[in-house]
């Protein structure tokens, strides 16, 4: 039996801004290799909850431990990678190349003005290769599409050998033909080298045959199990998670359409 402590346990966590809390008594414990998809409609303290768990936030009420440890003493940051809207408002003028993004994921083991070694540089090239860009090794980011982006900043995040990969809704300015192959990316990656991920996505159809575990979040956590126990719940289950009459378009073999509130329309 596995001994190792869990990448995130969660224990009775709530957080407000001033009188109202956007958080109650959230209980989550998330194993390490597991890719958990969390949901829930816009203003559901989704973005809170990560970034409590990054320690942006500083927690006011409950417990987080990150790999075992309460997060007040953790120390080893350098386990946890992480991702976020970054394609939505990046600076297309940046002159930077793939490679020298990428590269910048190791400036804190190496130094600023310190020459890499050969197996940084083959870590670099590895990162890349990862996520599909090996191609675009010379381009610079500015030149490249939102999802090619995301999946630079992703290979940034990887270059250090984290062990766990937090991403806070990565598809927003990625356009809808490259989403799937987007999410089928981060599937081979949780299956290849078994990093722990946990995604904050509004594509609930799309993620459905990518992840293993599902967390529906609106305040109050609704629903966390794996993804045969989601595919389970029902649409009244749904509506009533949402607060929102939730429309089950489609259930097809690989994956479900679904309408979230808040998304824009119907995701696939």
């Amino acid at each position: 039996m596995d001994n190792e402590p869990l990448s995130i346990e969660i224990q009775n966590l709530s957080y407000r801004y001033e009188h109202e809390y956007v958080l109650e008594d959230i209980n989550l414990r998330i194993e390490k290799g597991s890719f958990l998809g969390i949901v829930g409609p816009n203003g559901s303290g989704k973005s809170t909850l990560l970034k409590l768990i990054l320690g942006l936030l500083k927690k006011q009420k409950g417990e987080i431990k990150l790999f075992g440890e309460e997060i007040n003493r953790f120390k080893e940051w350098e386990k946890i990678g992480y991702v976020s809207q970054k394609a939505n408002s990046f600076n297309t003028g940046f002159p930077a190349t793939v490679y020298e993004v990428v590269r910048s994921g190791l400036t804190k083991k190496i130094g600023l003005f310190h020459k890499m070694k050969q197996e940084d540089q083959e870590k670099v090239l590895a990162s890349i290769e990862s996520v599909g860009m090996l191609p675009f090794l010379k381009r610079n980011i500015g030149e490249l599409s939102g999802g090619q982006q995301q999946r630079v900043f992703i290979a940034r995040a990887l270059v250090s050998d984290p062990q766990l990969l937090i991403l806070d809704e990565p598809t927003v300015g990625v356009d809808a033909g490259n989403v799937r192959s987007f999410y089928e990316m981060l599937g081979e990656l949780n299956k290849s080298i078994g990093i722990t991920l946990v995604l904050v996505t509004h594509d609930i159809g799309t993620i459905t045959n990518k992840v293993t575990h599902v967390a529906c979040l609106n305040k109050h956590l609704y629903f966390h199990g794996n993804i045969r126990e989601f595919e389970e719940l029902n649409q009244s289950g749904m509506s009533s998670f949402y607060g929102y009459d939730l429309q089950l378009l489609t259930h097809e073999h690989d994956h479900l359409h679904h309408h979230v509130p808040g998304s824009g329309g119907n995701v696939k």
